[in-house]
């Protein structure tokens, strides 16, 4: 019998029956240790040994494996066909060594781009040896990460308060969509014209033809820049008459484009579809991981992270033979389509994403999938099947036309376009049959018959005034492509990328769109100021492409983090002598737009509205920046630096308290302000003055008298409790709207429901909130939203609802569920994931080791020697073997 050794245990159970009973499949739920998130992880002073720590989950597993080897002959490791797929793979064979436990056995390593049973029993047959170069590209990734990460994070923390971190890549990444922002704010709008006539053939048919020359010149695009100008030219053509000069019809063919690597199937999927990157990789994993199709788990797809962008010989001629099949022969071309990339520093060392089998069209298996999985499959497998077939043919006809106004001439053209054949536009479409039109094409319309030298009617000029605007903001798609144009990151690497930045609180997303958030200008910011190398394009580039070289076995990974090391640690420590006078000094600058921004009556934005003598700077705060006034403490101005709209800031627009009205009661002022915690209202002034902050949703501009009033006068009474006699109230708290009633809490659904929820409403909520004690256990443990099923180590997992937001709960780990998932969704590999993580990193209990009697401590103590738990272990580069 043989080990095999994968990542998931939903890829275990596949494998294991394709692989039938001479074999025992087990997971390693990912990474089986890592290195821990504190200081001394990686020791440059010591070559840059690297401590790695091993959770008690995955301790667990090891063991399992260490146990099924004693009555194994080998061990195969079956992990991903990629860099951390060798890692992982690497740390089980270490892990193993060290406990003796591969003695006497064989150990092969094999990869399998697809989990099917011929690529499985493929990849049994051809073993190879571990990729020692691949993984130490990994541990030199892996130490610049761990060594960015914690040298420029503490340095963001004492000169930056407010800030939460820096990454070599998504640093980076940061600053490309800061930048922009920063062209945005730059950006001048101008003026331009568009002018075309419409005009009518002799046989009556009616088009349009746009304005391209004037008195003998060429017109460049927006060279008509203001109405007299425009004026001139339409009244030209108004009393023109139009002649024909020619009509020339060119045949034009369209290529398809290559099948999906990772990063273009995320800006597919996002354009699309409308799925974030880290959505699509969730549901590319489980149609890459298998189905169930009929009873059979089935891999639909290729590996999903890659950025090769060629297929097998066997998957091309199955493309080309499902073409025939479902389209015509007309619709394979001659010859097979090959592809390379232009991407930066592509490897191409795997296969693109595609189906792994072209018969299993979307409608075959749409049946089996939910509809995620088949939106995103019916994606890979339109594209994959595209990419072999033929070339559509599109005729393309240009109309030159001339208007003569009493000898002043201008030029007109006329485009149209329309399919002669659709070739691979079919895979997008039912249309097929030759000559119709698709609706990927007939980008210019169709023009109607046109012949040369014969007169056209004027029926209508058109002149309509445009302005240029500013570059877009970033989506995730289009990020994603531009890091992968500049060689920054990894197919692997874009969707954790993008899921930390927003965590973070560095952007938010608001429509598609990636809004920096002042949070993250001011990280930008002084990164360019203070690090400027390291969030360089070219150099994160350059150092990307060492990594790869490091891959190729060309460069010594060791040498390389010395060289990074040498300049980097210079660099922290000249920030020791950096004042934060000196830091905000250059904030102020490099951020002005949002620091300072323009005032409708044209005064200085950088002197203070309210005592006309100070100067306006950004300050730093405990929890982050704010915009202050140099005549602190005589005058107490504040306002927050934007808003949660990336800059366009509500709180800017507040430079001076707005006054709503007088309470009826007390005689003190209502009036809107803005501090460094965004707008609130405040009534009276000085430190009795009440003030109650706005809630989330609730803008600035929409405050009047009455919800000033409602919201000052928080908490709102009632009635009393028909039953208790004790009154109810309601109110907004840290936790959002709620009922209070006799010292117990009961939830509201919204902020409105403050204002306006009656007395029988009320009791019902409550009575309700009652009802749901009982199902909670002993100690308040909520009731399970969802079982996952049992853990391998047994008993249930299930997924609550907690004070703080939804978890995944196994026993006494309780697993909080990453921002914005939706806890109806979460499978059981991603809770396993989980669990383990945080099995890994819960601290002891200071308070139970005071309490601790010293037998007890022994007790423990003596049962630690055998109990899983956190290891430490140094990281050896790996034996050198032949790189399969």
């Amino acid at each position: 019998m043989n080990v095999v050794v994968v990542e998931s245990p939903a890829k275990a159970k596949t494998i294991n029956k394709y692989l039938g009973p001479g074999y025992k499949v087990l997971a390693s739920f990912g990474h089986v240790r890592d290195l821990p998130a504190k200081d001394g992880s990686v020791l440059p002073d010591q070559d840059f040994e690297m401590l790695w720590e091993v959770d008690s989950a995955s301790a667990k597993r090891m063991k399992d494996i260490a146990d099924a080897l004693k009555s194994s002959d080998g061990l195969i490791l079956a992990t991903d066909p990629d860099r951390e797929g060798e890692a992982i793979s690497w740390h089980v064979l270490d892990m193993l060594n060290k406990k003796r436990a591969l003695t006497g056995k064989s150990v092969k390593r094999v990869v399998f781009n697809a989990i099917t049973k011929k690529a499985v029993l493929d990849a049994m047959a051809a073993p190879r040896d571990l990729d020692v170069p691949l993984v130490d590209a990994y541990l030199a990734r892996r130490a610049l990460d761990y060594l960015v990460g914690f040298n420029l994070s503490p340095v963001l923390w004492r000169k930056l308060p407010g800030a939460r971190s820096a990454g070599r890549v998504q640093s980076v990444a940061l600053r490309l969509v800061c930048d922009r922002e920063s062209e945005i704010e730059r950006f001048i709008s101008e003026e331009y014209w568009n002018i075309s006539a419409l005009l009518k053939t002799p046989r009556g048919d009616e088009f349009e033809a746009k304005l391209v020359s004037a008195s003998g010149k060429r017109l460049q695009p927006r060279a008509i820049g203001n109405g007299e100008d425009a004026g001139r030219l339409k009244a030209l053509l108004e009393g023109a008459s139009y002649v024909v000069d020619s009509v020339e019809a060119k045949p034009v063919k369209r290529n398809p484009g290559p099948p999906f690597t990772t990063s273009t199937l995320q800006q597919a999927a996002s354009s699309n579809l409308g799925f974030s990157a880290s959505r699509t990789m969730q549901v590319a994993q489980k149609l890459y991981e298998g189905v169930d199709i009929g009873g059979e788990t089935v891999g639909l797809i290729t590996y999903m992270r890659t950025d090769g962008v060629q297929m097998a010989p066997e998957a091309i001629d199955a493309a080309r033979s499902a073409i025939v099949d479902q389209f015509g022969e007309r619709y394979m071309p001659e010859k097979p389509r090959f592809y390379s990339t232009k991407a930066k520093n592509a490897q191409e060392a795997h296969e693109a994403i595609r189906p792994t089998d072209f018969d299993r069209s979307p409608d075959r298996v749409r049946k089996f999938l939910d509809a995620d999985q088949i939106r995103l499959y019916e994606l890979i497998w339109k594209r994959g099947i595209a990419s072999q077939m033929a070339s559509a043919e599109i005729e393309r006809t240009t109309a030159e036309i001339t208007a003569d106004n009493k000898g002043e001439k201008a030029g007109l053209r006329a485009v149209g376009s329309v399919i002669r054949f659709d070739g691979f536009i079919a895979a997008y479409t039912d249309q097929k049959e030759d000559g119709e039109q698709s609706d990927d094409g007939d980008e210019d319309g169709r023009l109607p018959e046109i012949n040369a030298r014969e007169a056209l009617a004027k029926q209508k000029i058109n002149s309509t005034q445009h302005f240029t605007e500013p570059p877009p903001r970033y989506s995730e798609a289009s990020l994603i492509k531009k890091m992968e144009e500049l060689g920054i990151g990894r197919p692997s690497t874009y969707a954790a990328t993008l899921a930390t930045l927003r965590d973070r609180d560095y952007v938010t997303i608001d429509k598609r769109k990636l809004i920096p958030q002042a949070k993250g200008r001011l990280v930008t910011a002084f990164l360019e100021s203070f690090f400027t190398k390291y969030v360089e394009y070219d150099f994160t580039a350059d150092l990307e492409e060492k990594l790869d070289r490091i891959s190729a076995g060309e460069l010594n990974w060791k040498q390389v983090l010395r060289d990074f090391w040498k300049d980097f640690f210079a660099q922290i420590e000249d920030t020791k002598e950096l004042r934060v006078t000196n830091v905000l000094d250059s904030l102020n600058e490099a951020l002005a737009p949002l620091v300072f921004p323009k005032r409708e009556d044209g005064s200085d934005p950088r002197i203070c509205q309210v005592c006309g003598t100070g100067n306006l700077s950004l300050k730093l705060g405990k929890y982050g920046a704010f915009v202050g006034c140099s005549n602190y403490p005589d005058c107490n101005y504040t306002r927050q630096l934007s808003s949660e709209n990336g800059g366009e800031a509500d709180g800017a627009a507040l430079n001076e308290p707005k006054n709503l009205g007088t309470d009826p009661t007390t005689g003190e002022e209502l009036t809107l302000r803005s501090g460094r915690f965004g707008p609130y209202i405040q009534r009276g002034d000085g430190k009795e003055a009440k003030r109650a902050s706005l809630p989330k949703g609730w803008k600035p501009e929409d405050i009047d008298y009455e919800k000033a009033m409602a919201l000052i006068s928080l908490p709102r009474d009632i009635g009393k409790h028909p039953e208790s006699g004790k009154m109810i109230s309601s109110g907004i708290g840290r936790y959002g709207p709620f009922l209070l009633h006799d010292g117990s809490y009961a939830n509201l659904e919204t902020v409105e429901d403050v204002f306006s929820v009656g007395l029988n409403r009320a009791v019902t909520v409550i009575a309700e909130k009652a009802k749901q004690a009982p199902g909670r256990g002993a100690r308040g443990t909520p009731a399970a939203l969802k079982t996952l099923g049992d853990h391998p180590d047994g008993g249930a997992i299930t997924v609550r609802d907690g004070k703080y937001g939804p978890y995944v709960n196994w026993g006494k780990v309780n697993a909080t569920l990453p921002k914005g998932k939706d806890p109806q969704a979460i499978t059981v590999e991603e809770a396993l994931a989980l669990i383990a993580e945080k099995a890994g990193k819960a601290p002891a209990s200071k308070t139970a080791k005071a309490k601790a009697k010293p037998k007890a401590a022994a007790a423990a103590a003596k049962s630690t020697k055998t109990a899983a738990k956190p290891k430490a272990t140094k990281a050896k580069a790996p034996a050198k073997s032949k790189k399969g």
